[in-house]
């Protein structure tokens, strides 16, 4: 499909043309060894890049394994793979897809659940960090094919239930259209990018998406349960975190995403009440469900583990992290860290702005942070390179912004070490 220029784009084009239907229809979803087969020699005898998708069911699910794998080639095709009926055996797709780019966008949102099917790209086009590098303001897949190709998709099936069989013909619909127009897309940004002069900038991060470590596990989870602002006494955050460590060792053994096994409010709610009895605990809204009503031991049980706890195994109302504090306090904690921010901050922009990018894109923010509140001694440009080098910043970010950072970071002088 041709793709309108980004430039051409305006009021006065016409009407994007609405997808409901695959080209060539919905193909059957491959649910047997032969039939893996046969899409895997179809997928290497494809040209070009491949277009690759994955539907989870995060809102149902404790797990973030794919449900379904679309997959996209000229000359193949599209595939619809359920890794479930196949136990999440797909090694023929291993050496089919060997050797070639893979067109995802969002990437990072994918290639988790890839790689627990083992499939790794070995390179990387994301079209919708490609956008972001273009300078475009709306990102989503549905936003960039409607402005840069002209097409509008239906989408109305994200949040769905993936985990569910047999897959409804409508949501099969929409999986296909996500991969139909993605090597059209594809090949448009990469035209834009050339145009821009960004196509080596956006191949390092491809390559740094594509290679990204998972990131570790939380010391704490618990202490993101929505709502925890409002608990500040140890005792009842001890009741959070008990009732929040049940909940999370339910839902994993039943596969089953955490919210749909006790909310959050209910949780901080719990903690406030500190019911003693079933009864007490019934009375509090949603634990009078029918389902929470026959759970309510359990919480209950959570509960009461929190109470008999001694003073020194309570948890502090707030937790240590290795970073700065919050930007707010820096004014009254360390007023030269401040005036960095502030001079490094309005650099970073400037040189966004000039490039078109976003400010996000440019430097990560906890970067600028941690390297404003704790600059390196050797404050010239090379010393900056090798501190931003050092934290993961990609080349050409290094090129942007290491002589304006240098410059911003001796606004203030470095502390006296004599």
């Amino acid at each position: 499909m041709e793709a309108a220029s980004p430039e051409t784009v305006g009021s006065d084009r016409p009407e994007p043309v609405l997808l409901t239907e695959p080209t060539d229809g919905v193909p059957p979803v491959v649910d047997t060894p032969a039939e893996l087969q046969a899409a895997a020699t179809a997928l290497a005898a494809g040209t070009g890049p491949v277009a690759v998708d994955t539907e989870r069911a995060s809102g149902y699910r404790y797990s973030q394994r794919a449900y379904l794998v679309q997959l996209r080639r000229e000359g193949a095709g599209t595939v619809l793979v359920d890794p479930v009926a196949l136990d999440g055996a797909l090694d023929p797709l291993v050496p089919a897809l060997a050797d070639t780019e893979w067109v995802l966008h969002a990437a990072s949102q994918d290639l988790p659940c890839l790689a627990e099917l083992d499939l790794r790209p070995s390179r990387l086009f994301d079209t919708e960090l490609a956008g972001r590098l273009a300078g475009f303001e709306r990102v989503s897949l549905g936003a960039l094919v409607e402005r840069i190709l002209g097409y509008r998709l239906e989408k109305g099936h994200s949040a769905a239930d993936w985990s569910r069989r047999p897959l409804p013909e409508d949501w099969l619909v929409y999986a296909a259209l996500d991969v139909e127009l993605l090597i059209a897309l594809r090949d448009a940004m990469h035209d834009e990018l050339v145009r821009q002069g960004k196509l080596d900038w956006a191949y390092e991060e491809f390559e740094a998406v594509r290679t990204a470590e998972p990131a570790p596990p939380r010391a704490e989870p618990w202490r993101r349960t929505s709502g925890i602002h409002r608990v500040r006494n140890p005792r009842q955050l001890a009741a959070v975190r008990a009732l929040w460590q049940t909940r999370d060792s339910f839902a994993r053994d039943r596969d089953l995403a955490p919210g749909r096994v006790l909310p959050d409010s209910s949780i901080v709610q719990a903690a406030q009440a500190n019911p003693n009895t079933e009864a007490e605990l019934v009375a509090l809204p949603v634990f009078g469900g029918r389902q929470q009503r026959r759970r309510a031991s359990i919480w209950l049980q959570a509960l009461r583990t929190a109470r008999r706890l001694e003073n020194d195994e309570l948890p502090t109302p707030t937790t240590a992290h290795d970073g700065p504090p919050p930007t707010n306090r820096w004014a009254d904690r360390d007023p030269e860290a401040a005036a960095r921010l502030s001079a490094v901050r309005a650099a970073l922009s400037e040189i966004a702005e000039r490039h078109n990018l976003p400010l996000e894109n440019l430097l990560l923010p906890d970067l600028v942070r941690r390297t404003c509140w704790t600059p390196p001694e050797d404050r010239s440009a090379t010393g900056v390179a090798e501190l931003l080098r050092g934290k993961g910043a990609r080349e050409w970010q290094i090129d942007l912004t290491a002589h304006s950072l240098s410059a911003a970071l001796q606004a203030t002088p470095p502390p006296d070490t004599a």
